[in-house]
């Protein structure tokens, strides 16, 4: 197993930071087997565009490493980092991650066409903008960036900001801007109204009762992918507290309910495995 880290404004792409935490298992059958690949993921840990949550990256990616993933967590840059970092900066930290994983596939015995995302609460947020938007890349930048996921999950993600909705994330997120062009710009933030027929198949999952991002976020979304023949899969299950990641005992206060929410890692997992072309 080798553990590294990348800097993605480092290794020429546009942006002003993005910070890829890999993990990649390199086996002697990874090694000796030139046709062999694993599917990789990317985590993008939530934290409401105000931080960038640890306990939805690092045991993450621990969990999907078990199931055979190559991983690389991302580290976004947040506005409170320094003057001038506004969105979309974050969209093109996740696509230039893509991009590079992609790029890379070779030396991290990745298959480039089996590259996963998967995001939490304001990181479900991030990913879910570059599931309807990667292939609008080069208006943001003048760089032609290969950042189509395979597919994406979404956990209790922030989608929208009408009606009950996580607004913190939104204002996190353009708080730089100006009462007019925060308006233009949450209005193209729902990220349901973006959802096309290039949208890649989607894994989503919540809880009933979260009060934190309401379950309607989910819903929605679901629901535009159903109005667009987008191959989905949707769990909402019935009791949890908002940001259980994993939903394991080892980073939550222990509730009878994680065990039962826990089984969203195995879903998403088998969700992804569908896609690939390698036997497991």
């Amino acid at each position: 197993m080798r553990s590294f880290e990348v800097e993605l404004k480092n290794e020429g792409y546009k942006v002003q930071g993005g910070k890829l935490s890999c993990t990649i298992m390199t086996s002697v059958h990874d090694m000796e087997n030139p046709e062999w690949r694993r599917p990789a993921l990317v985590v993008v840990p939530g934290g409401g565009y105000g931080f960038v949550s640890i306990r939805e990256g690092d045991p993450i990616a621990a969990a999907f490493l078990a199931k055979g993933y190559q991983v690389f967590v991302l580290t976004y840059l947040i506005s409170t980092d320094g003057e001038g970092v506004r969105y979309p900066e974050q969209l093109l930290e996740l696509a230039s991650a893509v991009d590079y994983v992609k790029k890379n596939a070779k030396e991290f015995f990745v298959n480039p066409e089996e590259v996963f995302v998967v995001g939490f609460s304001a990181g479900g947020h991030l990913t879910a903008n570059l599931s309807v938007e990667w292939q609008n890349m080069q208006e943001h930048t003048d760089m032609v960036l290969d950042c189509k996921p395979k597919a994406v999950g979404l956990s209790y993600p922030v989608i929208t900001c009408k009606g009950p909705a996580h607004l913190g994330s939104y204002e996190n997120l353009l708080q730089s801007y100006s009462a007019q062009e925060k308006a233009v710009l949450q209005e193209k933030l729902c990220l349901n109204e973006r959802v096309s027929d290039q949208t890649p198949p989607t894994f989503i999952w919540t809880t009933a009762d979260d009060e934190i991002v309401p379950a309607r976020n989910s819903l929605l979304h679901a629901l535009a992918l159903a109005d667009q023949g987008i191959a989905y899969e949707l769990h909402v299950y019935p009791t949890g507290s908002h940001g259980a990641a994993t939903c394991d005992f080892d980073i939550n206060y222990p509730k009878p309910y994680l065990r039962k929410n826990s089984v969203w890692i195995n879903d998403c997992a088998d969700f992804f495995r569908a896609l690939c072309k390698e036997a497991f």
